[in-house]
């Protein structure tokens, strides 16, 4: 009896064991997923924060060209359209594909620009076209910066068998901040 009982107690410390190894697992498997979704949308939270300073450059930039451009009457709505498209979206899709609407609207007011001499001798149009290159820069770091943290995110909920727990609990797969087809273009200047 004494050599079962000895059996039996090591049998139950061995399934204890296991038990505990796979909660331990468990547990850390879900709070570095809980740690990369927050680190998705801090990364968003970024690039929000650069999309909200060019989002307020914008009507300065777009009155300044507005004085010498005047009968580009069609670029300065589609742009004004995007912007307001860009203040109506909800959700992190919606935000990058009304942002990337407006990146198409601007570069297509970039092209404006270049037909116009004097306007980019300005010396506050120069300020602000400096403003908003800074400020695409910065997005564009910012933007590289939350794909990277999305792909991460990503492939670590799909990779088994973290896939398990992540689809137990709902996390979902996060969307990369991409470039339209279109941006891929380079704009024509014709004078």
């Amino acid at each position: 009896m004494n050599r079962t009982l000895k059996t039996l107690l090591i049998v139950f410390g061995i399934i204890a064991l296991i038990i505990f190894m796979s909660f331990m697992y468990l547990k850390g498997t879900y709070n570095s997923l809980v740690a990369m979704d927050e680190g998705v949308k801090g990364a968003w939270a970024q690039v929000e924060n650069q999309l909200q300073r060019r989002y307020d450059l914008i009507p300065n930039y777009v009155e300044t060209v507005k004085g010498y451009a005047t009968h580009e009457k069609e670029v300065f709505v589609k742009v004004t359209e995007a912007r307001s498209r860009v203040a109506g979206a909800t959700n992190i899709k919606d935000k990058i594909k009304a942002n990337n609407q407006l990146s198409s609207a601007l570069s297509r007011l970039l092209v404006v620009v270049e037909r116009y001499p004097e306007l980019k001798a300005n010396t506050n149009f120069i300020r602000l076209q400096d403003e908003l290159a800074g400020t695409e820069n910065r997005l564009a770091v910012e933007r590289r910066r939350f794909n990277e943290m999305v792909k991460a995110y990503n492939i670590k909920i799909r990779s088994f068998p973290t896939n398990i727990i992540a689809g137990f609990f709902r996390f979902e797969k996060a969307t990369f901040f991409e470039v339209p087809r279109e941006r891929h273009e380079v704009p024509k200047v014709k004078f």
